[in-house]
């Protein structure tokens, strides 16, 4: 199972793909999927039958899983950057390549 360097609470730009340019905070990562569910990205209609907990039923729109290679993190300038994994002391931290800073 590979490492993944994006993480729940992230906020990403899609770089590829039909969303490209667009961004959102994750909402949760499919790790043995590489995908992630990016908030208010990739959006599709689905039709659900009436329940007891939604007794209209009728056609709802909700986000779908966008694969991890189509996303980059955004730092705190809002600039896109890769990221990478370094000692800090005994915590093993994420940084960005770009600024270099701790994430």
């Amino acid at each position: 199972m590979a490492k993944l360097k994006i993480k729940s609470g992230d906020t990403v730009k899609v770089i590829a793909g039909d969303h490209k340019g667009q961004e959102g905070t994750v909402k949760t990562v499919l790790i043995e999927k590489n995908k992630a569910i990016v908030e208010g990205v990739n959006m599709i209609s689905k039709h659900e039958k009436p329940s007891a907990a939604n007794p209209q039923g009728g056609i709802v729109k909700k986000e779908a899983p966008i694969h991890i290679s189509n996303l980059s993190l955004l730092t705190k300038d809002g600039d896109t950057t890769r990221v990478g994994y370094k000692m800090d002391g005994d915590n093993k931290v994420r940084f960005s390549k770009k600024s270099n800073e701790v994430i």
